[in-house]
């Protein structure tokens, strides 16, 4: 029997691959503070052409990218609109607060999703009593809708009603690669419709650390400044962003694995007696609701067997595929799952 764990907890829990390693070891490094790392530069500067942005800005976390990027974007008193599911305020520990001072107006779209229609009737009027509304912001994939994510059809109508009043939007792309593999669309038709782009590297791409801000020139050179004074200024980061730069040579077109191998755990999932529901499945995400009981006991009982995974709510569980499990690494989950 194997008795390897297998780990669905989420997609940062991915070790450098060895050639990954091999390229971090052989890096060329400098002092990027004094902005004399060219790995740093090679990154930042990949990433820019590819969305069809003007720069780009290494830092540490998506959380320090999305929250720069709001910093960049508003003045206190100000106020951003996002969905109720959004990391920027879920899973930021009220950084949009405690950095920018700022409120937030919380939606509901379906499954994370929002419109035009939903964020229009939201945009405050110019009024002494409200907080100006200056920032949209957008996740894809979004986490807590089951990777659920935006077609750049849905996007542009969205680009369009910021622009006519007067609003930036930032996109907090956590899993924008598993977006563009399901979606089909350009990374590079991207640039034309954010102020802002944050680009996770740490997670389907199975880089060990790191995420990349895109933005203007104008706003990386504030953006800069954010970062050193949040503590993410970094030194001989070259070895970090050579694992980035890897990654997105090597570990993009294999996303399509993962996704199917979600849609595979989704199957199995559907057909127990002890699943109620299963989310629409359109990335590498799997989010389930038990039938009876708690989530909790269903997450112990799958790891008494060897799968490891998260609850999202006291009813929900989620799974997430990543490049470090294998193919009969899922067949095997999907007995656990099945004989469960």
């Amino acid at each position: 029997m194997n008795n390897e764990l297998l780990d669905f907890r989420s997609d940062t829990v991915t070790k450098p691959t060895p050639g990954m390693l091999e390229a971090m070891m052989s890096a060329k490094v400098g002092d990027d503070v004094f902005g004399e790392d060219e790995t740093v530069h090679q990154l930042e500067t990949k990433l820019a052409e590819l969305f069809n942005m003007e720069a780009g800005l290494f830092c540490p976390s998506g959380t320090m990218t999305n929250q720069i990027a709001i910093k960049c974007f508003t003045q206190p008193m100000d106020e951003v609109i996002c969905d109720q599911t959004a990391h920027v305020y879920r899973y930021e520990i009220g950084g949009i607060a405690f950095h920018s001072a700022a409120s937030v107006r919380l939606l509901h779209g379906e499954r994370g999703i929002l419109t035009p229609d939903l964020i229009e009737p939201e945009i405050n009027e110019d009024n002494i009593h409200y907080p100006n509304s200056s920032l949209v912001v957008l996740e894809n994939t979004v986490n807590k809708g089951g990777g659920s994510c935006y077609k750049l059809s849905d996007i542009a109508p969205i680009h369009h009603l910021c622009n006519i009043k007067g609003l930036k939007l930032h996109l907090d792309g956590a899993r924008i690669f598993n977006a563009l593999t399901a979606t089909g669309d350009s990374a590079h038709d991207y640039g034309q419709y954010f102020d802002g782009i944050s680009v996770c590297l740490s997670k389907g791409l199975g880089a060990p650390v790191g995420s990349v801000l895109l933005a203007s020139k104008a706003t990386i050179h504030k953006a800069r400044k954010i970062r050193k004074a949040f503590g993410g200024g970094m030194r001989q980061a070259g070895f970090l962003a050579a694992a980035g730069i890897y990654a997105l040579d090597n570990h993009v077109e294999r996303l399509k694995d993962d996704h199917k191998h979600a849609r595979d755990l989704a199957a199995a999932l559907s057909g127990t007696s002890y699943v109620k529901s299963v989310m629409p499945v359109e990335t590498n995400i799997v989010i389930f609701e038990v039938a009876a009981g708690t989530a909790n006991k269903v997450v112990s009982r799958l790891q008494e067997k060897g799968l490891l995974c998260n609850t999202t709510s006291s009813s929900t569980i989620r799974l997430v595929t990543h490049l470090d499990l294998s193919s009969s690494m899922i067949d095997r989950a999907i007995e656990i799952i099945v004989h469960l």
